[in-house]
């Protein structure tokens, strides 16, 4: 079984490396995937609408590790959630909020079980992790059974108009569906009105527009530029949907 790790710890950081040895200690036979290591900190609810995206085209099955947890220590809650046959283990802060919303099947619980030793600010090793392993092994700890709707972020809309990420290029990605609105979609954003292309081949050099991503994200861009410094935006910053099929 795959375990997948998401987390806002920074790439190059000793701290997902450590995640995955204990994924590793607890389920020798997992197979580990450093999926992602820079979603924007302190940010679940922007990471909220990247899961999804990130996970789309895993092989099914699977546990995925989510930790964008600023409230860790606090008085948060610990989540398993089975979305669509793949399990997701993390913070009750909104992280999981979009997979939750999306899924065909779906169950949530609250993680009782706690190891011997727990550290104050890294359940993603000493919590999350063992968890997942134990889930990959078929021996899932203690859980108990929570309705979805009391989930922190229920209540969060399906898409976003908002930067939720961005890449080494400058290239920002929302948290609009592609599918949810069609080319037609117009994005206000820096001052522009950006339309849609299929490519970066499709627009003049220096020109911003958007484009379905590779995840089936809208993600704002400019052909062989930076979107962020022609835009003027960062993680956080909201767009605006002007026009849609």
């Amino acid at each position: 079984m795959i375990v997948s790790l998401l987390s806002d710890f920074g790439i190059g950081s000793p701290y997902q490396a450590q995640m995955a040895a204990r994924c590793i200690e607890a389920a020798p036979g997992a197979r580990i995937l450093d999926l992602v290591a820079d979603l924007v900190p302190f940010r679940p609810d922007l990471a909220a609408y990247m899961v999804p995206a990130l996970v789309r085209d895993l092989p099914p099955g699977g546990v995925c590790v989510c930790v964008v947890d600023p409230g860790v220590g606090g008085a948060r809650d610990a989540l398993a959630v089975a979305a669509d046959g793949r399990w997701f283990v993390g913070p009750d802060n909104g992280l999981l909020a979009l997979v939750a919303q999306r899924a065909v099947d779906l169950s949530c619980a609250s993680i009782t079980w706690r190891p011997e030793r727990l550290s104050a600010t890294f359940h993603g090793r000493d919590l999350f992790a063992p968890v997942a392993a134990a889930i990959a092994r078929g021996e899932p700890p203690p859980l108990e059974a929570r309705d979805p709707r009391d989930l922190v972020g229920w209540e969060w809309p399906l898409d976003r108009p908002w930067v939720c990420y961005r890449d080494a290029f400058g290239n920002l990605m929302t948290g609009l569906r592609a599918s949810a609105f069609g080319r037609d979609l117009v994005i206000r954003a820096g001052g522009h009105c950006l339309e849609y292309a299929r490519t970066f081949t499709e627009v003049p050099e220096g020109r911003a527009f958007w484009y379905e991503n590779a995840l089936g994200l809208v993600e704002l861009a400019v052909n062989r530029g930076r979107a962020d410094r022609a835009l003027g935006l960062t993680p956080g910053d909201p767009v605006e949907v002007v026009a849609a099929r």
